[in-house]
């Protein structure tokens, strides 16, 4: 098949060979440096697209208007894809809006929706019949290929009937990946109910789950069905699994064992037929170590184990994230955003966000409230964010680099991000680009490509 060709009109050598080197195989490229060298079948079927580099725009773009409208005369409607300064002239912009054509500006995030244009706009290849589509990787804001992997095999567990442990820190998204779980499972009709072990007083623990009879304590005035029967054929999610005492753990292993329970002083046996879904935001086996943990429940929860990573550990999904939310909420507040500066991005993706999912869009929130003047920039942000100083993370056994509150920075803190963190931030600030990742990080695109395979980052 001839594939198709992109003509890229523009003066700038590094960018016409970063795009030719981005789209690979997918067209043929054909470079032009100034719109007199376009070529005369440029309305031709097999023209999928025209990249137009207006950023130099003399005489306030009005000669780049007037050829504008000699292209629109000549190439059908959408193909013309404009790439422009920050200030672009208005003649432009209203040629842009009037005609549908994309203006995509400069700015960090330009050669990806650059990019993304181009290749919206080739022929789509014939493919066979796509499988099901993965209804948790779908719910689940990631970019990350390895956070993908995990909610592949995660996707499969939701479709059996099995106990599944998640792993991770406060904020990091485990109750609403286990909701993602039970409305991917054939439960999904059914009840979900959390339970926020953690949240209640040591002797309820076992009333909330089992249900309790009148009078079996004192302030038992009527019989309370329990979590595990109201949830019927549904699903229920053991949080903070890891504040369960010794007994409340005999009695959770035999649920999971044989369904089988009795409620709090009553000797009738009951049969629980929900599935479950138990989290921490601690790792099981040093409790296991230090006699807080029994042995035979941690081994049959960590059968099909789960680690929910850290938002520090994903930063590639902090922008997509923060700008998720800032949707959510200038529609929640009657408040409209135009524009999101590249000082907000940055801040935000340098902080490490020990309170993770959850601390960012409680950031989000604040920053869309205080906006006025309808373009969100790092001024919007907490101070202690653009200071870079942050508190304790929730998990303790983490030591976060960079300034935290009341600690000094030291040398050991500063070198704590590690090569891998390195690497996947400067990927994503690129675009995924190897070849711009590894000029910027100095090293060559061999070193950055074993470097991926060996920290498991290869797509």
């Amino acid at each position: 098949m001839i594939p198709p060709t992109v003509l890229l009109v523009t003066p700038d050598s590094d960018l016409a060979a970063t795009l030719t080197l981005e789209l690979g195989e997918a067209c043929e490229p054909v470079i032009v440096t100034d719109v007199g060298g376009l070529p005369e079948d440029r309305g031709d079927d097999r023209v999928a697209a025209v990249v137009l580099d207006v950023r130099q725009s003399p005489h306030g773009g009005h000669a780049i208007d007037r050829l504008l409208g000699e292209l629109t005369a000549e190439i059908p409607e959408g193909k013309v894809i404009l790439l422009a300064d920050l200030f672009c002239p208005e003649v432009i912009e209203r040629r842009a809006a009037t005609n549908g054509m994309p203006l995509v500006r400069t700015g960090p995030q330009a050669l990806g929706a650059l990019i993304s244009h181009i290749v919206a706009r080739l022929p789509k290849p014939e493919v066979p019949a796509a499988p099901p589509l993965n209804s948790i990787a779908d719910g689940f804001e990631t970019s990350s290929p390895q956070v993908r992997r995990m909610l592949d095999d995660l996707f499969i567990a939701a479709g059996h009937d099995v106990t599944i442990l998640l792993i991770g820190e406060t904020g990091s998204g485990k109750t609403y990946l286990s909701n993602l779980i039970h409305s991917s499972s054939p439960r999904a009709s059914e009840p979900f109910l959390h339970v926020a072990c953690g949240a209640l007083p040591r002797e309820l623990i076992e009333s909330e789950l089992f249900g309790h009879v009148k009078g079996a304590f004192t302030s038992a005035h009527a019989d309370k069905e329990g979590k595990f029967l109201a949830a019927g054929r549904g699903t229920v999610l053991l949080d903070e699994i890891d504040v369960l005492g010794p007994e409340q753990q005999v009695k959770l292993l035999r649920v999971i064992e044989t369904g089988e329970f009795e409620p709090v002083g009553s000797n009738r046996t009951y049969r629980s037929q929900a599935r479950l879904v138990v989290a921490s935001n601690l790792e099981l086996q040093p409790l296991v170590e230090q006699g807080k943990f029994r042995p035979d429940l941690y081994y049959r929860l960590n059968m099909l184990k789960f680690d929910v990573p850290a938002l520090r550990k994903r930063k590639v999904d902090v922008i997509p994230l923060a700008r998720k939310f800032i949707t959510r909420f200038q529609q929640k507040h009657g408040i409209s955003i135009r524009h999101v500066d590249d000082s907000m991005l940055d801040a935000l993706v340098d902080y490490p966000w020990p309170g993770n999912v959850r601390e960012l869009e409680h950031v989000i929130q604040r920053a869309v409230i205080y906006c006025r003047e309808g373009v969100l920039t790092a001024e919007h942000l907490p101070p202690h964010i653009l200071a870079g100083q942050f508190g304790p993370g929730n998990d303790p056994s983490v030591q976060l680099g960079g300034r935290g509150l009341g600690r000094e920075p030291s040398l050991g803190r500063q070198v704590a991000v590690t090569e891998r963190e390195i690497i996947e931030q400067t990927l994503f600030k690129n675009n995924n680009s190897r070849t711009i990742t590894a000029r910027e990080l100095g090293i060559s695109r061999v070193t950055l490509y074993n470097k991926m395979k060996k920290y498991n980052m290869m797509q």
